[in-house]
């Protein structure tokens, strides 16, 4: 009953919300609402609406934190005045808990990041994409520091001692204690407060966006924008670059990641006059306190709250960690941390946990004559296809007793060109669906491969859609040979 009470409070809620926008368009712009839709949620609490008349598109905000609101709304207003590339405000109505600000379209860095990459590479012209959003960083973490008032940036008006411990206590409570790691509370929190102390020796005098990751920058009409700095605070340069270049799902090398930084240093020295060695002493120090806030986000908004998107960055978080510890010199001060860091790739748990929540992909081969596989994941279905045009190696003599898993049937197939064809369009076609689904949290896919007899065609098929998928996704493949079986 509680539930049904809750789910109707809400549901009046949106509905309140949705007129109130509609109200506050008509009132800016005096047209006519042709489109107004919904956009999918991240991992905060607001809601965005995209709304269309004949003459504009515009994104609609609810944002029940009223401090958040004023935070952003002010913050946007001095970053226009100092040419930065953020959304215009078009209208407010801070009651209601609503704004209307600029549609940037859909494109942000991470999307052009899945679209350019290949093969796990950074092309050059995504190289220097990282570098004019850096130099465009630069710029509004120096330019504004002094015309922003940080008493309004909330929750907290700097990256000080208790924002620090905050973050510490984030990864400790939601991913730490996830894990099947014992460690010390108290020396636990004598490592906190120690490296507390060592990144405030850092100039923390700038302004620090905070989320400075790939979903939160826009790429709109050729130029870089700003999105979602509404936690934005004082603090230190080092802090935004890290968030940027260890994004966990952005998975970007370390070779790329130190031309990135390079730039960005070269940039801050020539236009600025930063002293890049103090920045360099503390660097790595950031980005590992970085990484362990983002390994928080990972364990409350998955571990807890059971979002997918969330769980799959975990691996990718590991990774950073292990590859920056050795560079983080203030380690050896704080043991406990240490011990516990260089534990946590090899949890049990943590591996017990990435394992189900990949998407499963179940490959079968199967004979025409006993009809389509059954989909025991229970949606019904999957992809079927059809191999019986491609010619039969099991008419011919020396291939009857063999299957699609020999050699000698491997070849004949291999030298057929309607087999590359046919499997160069399956290959597309099934990752296409693996990387949607694993964006959207799914998790069973049916791939079936059919053929007359089930032996040959269907089973070769099934056998290198399967390597495909294993080689180049993180995800669970099961291979089911039914008539062989």
């Amino acid at each position: 009953m509680i539930f049904l009470i809750f789910g109707f409070l809400l549901k009046k809620m949106r509905n309140q919300t949705k007129e109130n926008i509609k109200r506050l368009f008509k009132q800016t712009f005096n047209e006519y609402i042709t489109d107004y839709n919904q956009l999918p949620l991240s991992g905060s609490s607001r809601i965005y609406f995209r709304i269309k008349s004949k003459n504009r598109s515009v994104i609609g905000a609810y944002n029940s934190d009223k401090r958040e609101n004023e935070a952003f709304l002010e913050l946007s207003e001095i970053f226009k005045k100092n040419k930065v590339n953020v959304p215009k405000i078009y209208a407010e109505d801070l009651k209601n808990d609503i704004y209307i600000q600029e549609d940037l379209g859909n494109e942000t860095l991470f999307n052009r990041l899945l679209n350019t990459r290949k093969n796990n590479d950074f092309p050059e012209e995504l190289i220097e994409t990282y570098k004019k959003v850096t130099e465009q960083l630069a710029e509004l973490q120096i330019k504004t520091k002094n015309q922003i008032d940080f008493s309004l940036c909330y929750p907290r008006n700097a990256f000080d001692r208790q924002s620090i411990m905050w973050d510490f206590n984030y990864f400790k409570y939601n991913f730490l204690k996830f894990t099947d790691i014992n460690f010390d509370e108290q020396l636990l929190e004598n490592d906190f407060n120690n490296f507390a102390d060592y990144l405030l020796q850092a100039n923390c005098n700038f302004f620090m966006y905070r989320d400075f990751q790939s979903r939160n920058i826009m790429l709109h009409e050729n130029k870089i924008y700003f999105i979602d700095y509404q936690g934005g605070r004082k603090g230190a340069l080092q802090y935004d670059l890290a968030s940027l270049l260890y994004d966990a799902k952005a998975d970007i090398s370390e070779k790329t990641r130190n031309k990135v930084k390079n730039h960005y240093l070269n940039f801050l020295n020539e236009k600025f006059s930063i002293d890049t060695e103090n920045f360099d002493k503390y660097y790595y120090e950031y980005v590992l306190i970085r990484i362990l806030q983002a390994m928080g986000a990972y364990g409350f908004r998955g571990l807890y709250e059971k979002k997918s998107h969330f769980i799959d960055s975990i691996p990718y978080g590991l990774k950073n960690m292990n590859e920056i510890l050795p560079k983080v010199t203030f380690l050896k001060n704080v043991p406990e941390l240490k011990r516990i860091l260089k534990l946590l790739p090899d949890s049990q748990k943590l591996k017990q946990i990435m394992t189900e929540n990949k998407l499963k992909v179940t490959i079968k081969s199967f004979s025409y004559k006993r009809g389509t596989p059954y989909d025991n994941s229970g949606n019904g279905g999957g992809f079927v296809f059809d191999c019986r045009f491609i010619n039969n190696p099991g008419r011919i003599e020396r291939y009857k007793q063999l299957c699609g898993k020999d050699k000698e049937v491997i070849d004949f197939l291999e030298n057929l060109n309607e087999t590359r064809a046919f499997f160069n369009s399956i290959s597309q076609i099934v990752s296409a669906a693996v990387l949607n689904y694993q964006s959207r949290g799914f998790k069973d896919l049916a791939v079936n491969f059919g053929c007359t007899g089930g032996q040959h065609r269907s089973v070769f098929f099934a056998e290198k859609t399967a390597r495909l998928l294993r080689e180049n996704f993180d995800i669970n493949v099961e291979l089911i040979h039914r008539e062989l079986s």
